[in-house]
Parts: C-alpha cells; structure tokens; sequence
C-alpha cells in the first residue's frame, strides 16, 4: 500500500464529492478577490487614482477583497485538505459546515450594496459595520467551525508516525485543533472586550487574538501543500516518518501559549495585545526546520521537467521568505506592514494553487499542463513580488497603509516610484490570478484521461 503524501490524494466516495464543493468555493472567494483588487489597485496608482475616483468605494472594496482572499480562500482551502483527511464518518456535519460556509460568502459579498454599511479597516478580519455583514460573517465561521470540529473527531490519524502519509495527516490534523483555537479566541475576545470600546478599536481586539493565532493554522497547511508538491515532482522531502511529525509539532507547539496569553491578561490589556504579536514573532521560526526541508529538495525539484507545479511551488516558497524577511523591516504604521503580510499570504496562496493543479486530475477533472499553466505561478507570483517591493520601498519613504488617492500624499519622486510599482506589480498579479481561474475552469471543464 502507497504511505506516500500523495496517497492524501486519491479519494473517493463522500470524500471526493466535499472535496470538490470546498475547490470550488475556494475558486469563486478567489474570483470574487481578484476583481476587487483590480478596483483596489487602480484607486492607489499614480495618475489612474484621479481618472477613477474610486475613494470612496475603496474602504468597503479592501474589506471584501481581504475576507474573501485571507479568510473565505483560505479556509476553503483548508476545508478541503481537512475533509481528504477525514473518515466518511459525521458527513452531515461536514456538508452543513460546507453550505453555512457558502450561503455566509454570498451575505459578505453582497452586504456592500446595502445603504448605510460603516467599513471598519481593523486587521485580520476587517468589517462593514452592517446586519448583513455580520451575518454572513458569523454564517460562514459557522461553517468553518463545523468542518473544523469534523475533522477533530475524524481526521486524527492511525499511525502518525509510522509513514509519510500519517506525518502529512497530523499536519493536517493539528492545523485543524489551531482553526478552533483561533475560532474560541473569537468568541473569547467578544464576551471579554472592554466595554467602553466601539468601531474599529473594538473590532481590532476581537479578531487580535485569533488572528494571530490563525496565522500558525495557514502556516501549517502551506507546509502541507509544500511536501505534496515534492512528492508530485518526485523530489520527496528525504526525512524519516518520525522526523517529519515531530517537525510538523514543533511548527504547531508555539500555539499552546495562546489559552495561557488569555488566561494570564485580559482582553485589550498591554500584556494580552504585546502577547500575541511576540507569540507570531517568537513562534513562528519555529516553522524554518520545515522549510529547510524543502529548500534541501531544491536541487531535485530543479531537475525535475517545467510543470505548474513546479512553478507553483519555486514562487511560494520564495514569496513566503520575502514575507517573512520584510516582517523584521517594519518600523512605524506604514505599507511595509502589508509588504509583509503579501508577502506571507502570497505564499500560501501559491502553494495552494500548487496543490489544486495538483489536486484536479485526481478529483476527476483534465490534467493541468502547458505552457500558460507552468508560466501562470511565475506572472502571479512575479507581480505579487514587485507589488510587495513597491510597498516596503514606498513604506520606507513614509507612505501610510490603509489609504488611498489623495489622501497617500505622494509629494516626492521616491514615493511615487515606489506606489508606481506597487500598482504595476498588482496588475501583473491580477492578470496571474485569472489565468489560474481559467486554467483550473477549462481543467474542470474535462473529465480527467
């Protein structure tokens, strides 16, 4: 019997058919994403900025944009790596999880159209201040949470040491304990907040605490993504079945200090918000064994013929350093702190566009191949980089973050330059973002040989 990581990859049966629901969910929070990023992109870039005055659109655009490609793609994603995993055991549970999650997308999408949403720009998951909003805010974690305590009761594996399968699966499986984790300092954050706060200083300290948390469950399932990947190119990762587990709890342990962070401080007290920033600070080169492994493979997977997944896998991996590297950069308020995160969720998002080209023929669909495919990761990943380089050089120069038109004060050349870009290297991503929608639709659209 296959113990490899691509025995993660033959399913059948109900995990077949909630595997694809999740795909196709993840798909549409990407397209959903990527045009309102054009709008974004196009409100922030010199010259275009007064030809469409887009300011105005621009606070509601970013908080769709950022829930539907950090939250709803992510998780998506992270619903179909978890029900693969899984038994065919609590399958209401998981189809449930999956519609609450849908039907809480189209409420988050649509709430902008609604008179009188107030946009909040807090972190990790900005709000409309709206009922609509908040509905489906709350439907689809939700649904998240449903999927997630599914996989807790049904994806813990056998023999997590005994192969490279069951180390993958324990990856999977404690990427999942993070999900609820993260979902609990949600709901804790809610019921503890100070009473006096409101508005976005309200919001920012609901979702501190989880979302840093959540970084770690992301983290984990981009690791997961990786090592497919290797498998896929015949480029494994050379490392025992015990080794790659005891890796893969190393990456994860940092996140038992988040109960204690809550328990020992209060919500929105110094200790509670310096806590969490120091536990993504301190926690997580705790991920470097694991990449190390992958930088290792470097020299088979270069020798390996052009593939998208290939492609996919060179672009995350150097995305995700840039990222993290930019993080030690930042100093003050300004766009180096996005230059960061792009950088961070860039890569994930790579390695989870990776893995479904991976993932398509063995959900029944055509194989993804050609030149467009094995070009797509470089131009979305090549954009993304000089978007990020323009954002950390502008950032440098004193250029503010969650702004946009006129309100950026791009007084000197330097800035400019470097929003300059910014804006040309999101074009470039945008148009590597829907090449990938279209190769993963035409691949859907085929069944697999």
């Amino acid at each position: 019997m296959d113990h490899s990581p691509s025995a993660l990859l033959r399913p059948a049966g109900s995990r077949l058919h909630l595997g694809r629901a999740w795909l196709w969910l993840a798909l549409a929070a990407l397209i959903g994403a990527g045009i309102l990023a054009l709008l974004l992109v196009l409100s922030r870039t010199p010259g275009i900025q007064d030809v469409f005055p887009l300011k105005d659109f621009f606070r509601a655009a970013l908080i769709v944009h950022v829930d539907l490609s950090v939250l709803v793609w992510f998780m998506a994603f992270g619903g179909l790596l978890w029900s693969l995993s899984s038994t065919d055991r609590c399958l209401v549970l998981g189809w449930a999880g999956f519609w609450f999650a849908v039907g809480g997308t189209v409420l988050i999408v649509i709430s902008p159209f609604f008179p009188d949403s107030h946009p909040l720009l807090n972190n990790y998951i900005p709000v409309l201040q709206h009922p609509v909003f908040f509905a489906g805010l709350w439907l689809a974690c939700g649904g998240f949470v449903l999927t997630l305590v599914r996989t807790l009761f049904t994806a813990f594996p056998p023999k997590p040491f005994g192969n490279a399968e069951g180390a993958l699966r324990l990856g999977i499986f404690l990427s999942a304990a993070i999900g609820i984790l993260a979902m609990s300092g949600f709901v804790t954050s809610w019921l503890h907040h100070p009473e006096f706060l409101e508005g976005q200083a309200l919001f920012e300290l609901v979702f501190w605490g989880g979302g840093h948390t959540l970084q770690f469950q992301h983290a984990l399932l981009m690791a997961v993504a990786w090592l497919i990947l290797l498998d896929a190119l015949d480029a494994p990762a050379r490392v025992s079945p015990w080794m790659l587990a005891s890796l893969f709890i190393l990456a994860a342990a940092p996140v038992a200090a988040m109960p204690v962070l809550y328990a020992l401080y209060p919500v929105g007290s110094p200790g509670h918000v310096a806590g969490f920033a120091r536990l993504m600070e301190a926690g997580h080169p705790l991920m470097l064994p694991l990449i190390a492994l992958v930088i290792l493979a470097l020299p088979r997977v270069l020798r390996s013929p052009a593939s998208p997944a290939r492609s996919a896998l060179l672009a995350s991996l150097l995305l995700f350093l840039v990222g993290g590297v930019l993080a030690y950069m930042i100093r003050g308020v300004n766009v180096v702190i996005p230059a960061h995160y792009h950088g961070s969720i860039v890569g994930v998002t790579l390695a989870f566009m990776g893995l479904a080209y991976v993932l398509l023929p063995r959900f029944g669909y055509g194989t993804v191949k050609g030149k467009m495919a094995c070009w797509q990761p470089y131009i979305y990943g090549g954009g993304q980089l000089l978007h990020v380089l323009g954002l950390a050089w502008s950032g440098g120069y004193g250029v503010q973050r969650k702004v946009a038109g006129a309100d950026q004060m791009l007084t000197t050349l330097p800035q400019k330059i470097g929003m300059g870009m910014m804006g040309l290297g999101g074009l470039i991503a945008i148009i590597g973002g829907i090449l990938f929608v279209v190769i993963c639709l035409r691949a859907m659209s085929r069944k697999s040989a």
